[in-house]
């Protein structure tokens, strides 16, 4: 289930995601640190202060590689020369919390030393011995006073930043702004001359098969350059709402985080960020993050230190074809609302549990997902118009959009036991219970909560297969309330009777709404 504020199948034997950096099921390009990221959708807007703009390439630039007939460039060698002045070298040093170490003596110390060793040491209060660590990651300068791009677990927990450019240069860094939600970092640099810059390019513009190239510095080999192809655009790794990647198989190792990845006109398209891999090395599946999330992001770190985005007030999920089907709609898009916050922008323009949102100002939304990042997008405080079905009937919902905070999820896997069921909906495979108060202390249920609880559910149910299980509260059943294991019953009936495959139901599962779809035997 995603929210508004809020995958990828598991690979064979050991593979795993490694962002070019260490190794780990997530490995991050930098030396030494891991993460994930995600992408938004928003405009090329904003820029630098003090009239210091950084460069968006254009779309009719000619600079591009000669060409033989069957499409592949001669060389990328005038490309390389002209854009990997700007691409630079960043050495984070991080100062991690002190360790208690404590003394082993040797046995032959005489007791009264011994003693001493021990008081002080050894069982005494030892030596508080802060440990430093150094890790490399890469990035690339977008505007001539200093600005530079990066991710932003190459320099998260740095306490010393330091960029080296290819001219042999060192500069110490300072870190302007951060995103963890895309994994992007903004630092300056201060040069008494103008620095090499690189163009942002427009990644809505690559397809499938295009050339790019990846510049950085793997295992700390500066200016390493490697070719390729884009694997797929729009890559969703089930890290987050954000994270839409462009696929590539340029070779990108450990130290490439942070480093640039060039369409053939030399703009940057992407940012390499992590890598799929067995081993921790380079097998030809790489994941940049795409430029137009770059430039968003930048903006406003640039502007104000930090990244606001949009917050609506409703918690969904993405219609599948079973609650298509439920919802006698034709396709699955959309999303749908789980659940509204109270006195949230949602609840003020009137959006309702059950409600299919559609589009946001006239766009079309395809997913959950889809619908998260474009209220992300939104500016904060304006107002946005969202179509909604609800019952079948077309509505146009205003909402004011309001600043998004930190996501704050919980969870509680602990399954209370059994009791004795009073009551079933046999066709689901579930046995039902009514909310008695010895009911509700035995799953934890507070008071608030009405419905029919599910006490025992077939094991070779659609239902188990949806994921329900003991303890959750169904609490609609097609968009009627219930109230008893009696209701479950009537609406199950009545739905068989209406010709439907498949029934909506909202269940609440340790406290959280979501609709699940199940079939009608």
């Amino acid at each position: 289930m995603a929210t508004e504020n809020t995958g990828t199948q598991q690979p064979k034997r050991h593979a795993k995601l490694l962002a070019a950096g260490v190794a780990a099921v997530l490995v991050l390009g930098g030396l030494g640190a891991f993460a994930l990221i995600p992408r938004d959708h928003a405009e090329n807007t904003a820029a630098a202060g003090n009239g210091d703009m950084f460069k968006i390439a254009r779309a009719d630039d000619s600079s591009t590689p000669r060409m033989v007939e069957n499409g592949a460039p001669f060389s990328f060698a005038d490309l390389v020369e002209r854009v990997s002045p700007a691409v630079v070298t960043i050495t984070v040093e991080e100062t991690q919390s002190p360790s208690q170490t404590t003394l082993n003596l040797p046995d032959n110390i005489p007791d009264p030393f011994r003693e001493f060793f021990r008081r002080f040491g050894e069982n005494g209060p030892g030596f508080q011995l802060p440990r430093k660590s150094t890790s490399m990651g890469s990035g690339f300068i977008i505007s001539k006073s200093g600005y530079i791009v990066t991710n932003n677990h190459v320099v998260d927990h740095g306490t010393k930043i330091t960029v080296k450019l290819p001219d042999g240069r060192s500069f110490d860094a300072k870190l302007i702004g951060k995103d963890p939600a895309t994994d992007i970092a903004l630092l300056k640099i201060k040069s008494d001359k103008p620095l090499p810059t690189v163009e942002f390019g427009d990644d809505r513009q690559l397809r499938v098969g295009d050339w790019v190239v990846a510049v950085g510095n793997p295992f700390g080999l500066s200016n390493t350059v490697t070719a390729g192809i884009v694997s797929s655009i729009g890559r969703n790794i089930g890290n987050g709402p954000y994270t839409d990647f462009i696929q590539i198989d340029a070779p990108i190792n450990r130290g490439n985080s942070g480093g640039p990845t060039f369409d053939l006109r030399g703009h940057v398209v992407g940012m390499n960020t992590m890598i799929f891999s067995p081993s921790g090395g380079s097998v030809g599946i790489g994941f940049a993050i795409p430029s137009t999330t770059i430039h968003h992001v930048v903006a406003q770190l640039q502007a104000h230190g930090k990244v606001t985005r949009g917050w609506l007030g409703i918690q969904i999920q993405s219609i599948t074809p079973d609650i298509a089907s439920s919802l006698g709609m034709k396709e699955p898009h959309g999303a749908i609302v789980a659940s509204v916050v109270s006195g949230s922008p949602a609840d003020k323009a009137g959006f309702k549990q059950g409600d299919v949102v559609l589009a946001v100002n006239g766009a079309s939304v395809e997913d959950a997902r889809d619908l998260t990042r474009r209220v992300a997008a939104l500016a904060v405080g304006s107002e946005a118009k969202f179509t909604v079905s609800r019952n079948g009937d077309s509505k146009t919902l205003t909402a004011k959009i309001a600043q998004r905070s930190e996501d704050q999820n919980a969870s509680n896997d602990n399954s209370p036991s059994t009791p004795q069921s009073h009551g079933s909906a046999s066709a689901l495979g579930l046995s039902l219970s009514a909310l008695t108060p010895d009911v509700r202390r035995t799953f934890n249920l507070p008071d608030n909560v009405q419905g029919a609880v599910v006490t025992n559910v077939d094991p070779d149910s659609d239902a188990a297969q949806k994921g329900i299980r003991s303890g959750d509260v169904i609490l609609s059943v097609a968009n009627r309330e219930v109230h008893s294991p009696e209701d479950v019953e009537n609406h199950i009936a009545d739905a068989r009777k209406s010709g439907r495959k498949t029934i909506l139901m909202l269940v609440s599962t340790n406290g959280t709404e979501h609709f699940v779809a199940v079939d009608l035997k």
